[in-house]
């Protein structure tokens, strides 16, 4: 488990983190062990199928939904801030992500390198949850340095509240 962090913020009543792909340094048993000691409620995957199954994780969802972990796939390219699977789920994957954090529950959100989309995700559900994006862009880098990668997904979690400004 050399390079996998689980890097955690509290919002919406609950907790939100992101990481990077289990399996991805080669150790998927260690990596899907360490997010099961998190306990998430909810895992949303913003990798794309091919980075799933060049790094051993196809079997992610099958593994969290044993143990009664929801999961969803939200695929978009690396350095992405965009894709159909995106625009057509992010809607329902957001509130239920939103009932669970209301709950006191935990989502993690995962890319390749738990930095970009990710991050996108994460912000954007913190934005939704009330928080300005700035301010939440600030604690979310405060706990994952690399979190939100391009403009275009800082744009995209911003986008919630309608008014931002870039950071990048």
């Amino acid at each position: 488990m050399s390079g996998f962090i689980i890097a955690a913020v509290p919002a919406g009543g609950g907790r939100l983190a992101l990481c990077p792909m289990p399996g991805r340094d080669g150790d998927y048993a260690g990596d899907l062990g360490a997010i099961l000691n998190w306990a998430p409620a909810l895992v949303m995957t913003m990798a794309t199928g091919p980075e799933l199954a060049t790094h051993g994780a196809l079997r992610l969802s099958a593994d969290l939904a044993a143990r009664g972990i929801g999961w969803r796939h939200l695929p978009v390219t690396d350095f992405g801030a965009d894709s159909a699977a995106l625009r057509e789920g992010w809607a329902e994957a957001s509130a239920g992500a939103r009932a669970h954090l209301a709950s006191g529950r935990g989502v993690l959100a995962h890319c390749l390198g738990g930095c970009g989309r990710s991050g996108m995700a994460v912000l954007r559900l913190m934005v939704e949850a009330g928080e300005a994006p700035g301010t939440a862009l600030a604690r979310l880098r405060a706990a994952r340095p690399c979190a939100v990668e391009t403009a275009a997904q800082e744009a995209w979690a911003a986008r919630a509240t309608g008014s931002w400004r870039s950071v990048l």
